[in-house]
């Protein structure tokens, strides 16, 4: 059975430390692969949830849940085989759970969908771009949740409000802009 954490916590209203409820619910499961090196995902994300709880590009869809599922290269090549017609692995699969589901949610949280991550891959490119990967890992889920929220980068024009997305919300973050290829280009030997 894989491993859950779900970053979602609604205060139970205790005087102690009170925590307003959380908006943006993102289950982290870990379906294949060793990510146990890398700690507690779901802890190291829920500074990318709050931020993103927060920003007006997210307000339309909220409440909502979305999963994120921690995979291993094999799995994400299927699945990119499958889904993408592509047979290779990838960093990262969006697959949103549609417009229905969003509107028909009423009070519960709507479901925005799946996104999985592939951990070898996720690795490779964190090592080549010399950041850290608990910051690319922030990066490609931010990637995959504004998918799930409907923004592409198929043409020109989607690329950069997408993008402009990701770098404001990860900046805020003190995130470098992974767009910035001088930025992201690791230091000399």
């Amino acid at each position: 059975m894989p491993d859950t954490d779900t970053l979602v916590a609604a205060a139970e209203g205790g005087a102690e430390d009170p925590e307003p409820p959380r908006r943006l619910g993102l289950d982290v499961i870990v379906e294949t692969g060793d990510w146990a090196p890398l700690g507690d995902v779901a802890a190291h994300l829920a500074p990318l949830i709050a931020q993103l709880e927060q920003h007006p590009a997210a307000q339309s869809y909220l409440p909502a849940t979305a999963c994120l599922a921690l995979a291993d290269n094999a799995t994400m090549r299927r699945l990119n085989g499958q889904f993408r017609s592509k047979d290779k692995p990838t960093n990262v699969l969006s697959f949103p759970a549609g417009a229905v589901a969003r509107r028909l949610h009423g009070s519960e949280p709507a479901a925005l969908g799946d996104i999985i991550l592939g951990l070898e891959t996720v690795l490779h490119e964190a090592s080549q771009q010399g950041i850290g990967v608990h910051d690319h890992i922030q990066h490609l889920v931010l990637h995959g949740l504004l998918h799930l929220m409907g923004h592409d980068h198929v043409r020109e024009a989607q690329a950069q409000i997408m993008e402009g997305l990701e770098i404001e919300i990860l900046g805020a973050l003190g995130i470098v802009n992974p767009y910035d290829e001088a930025a992201l280009e690791p230091a000399a030997p």
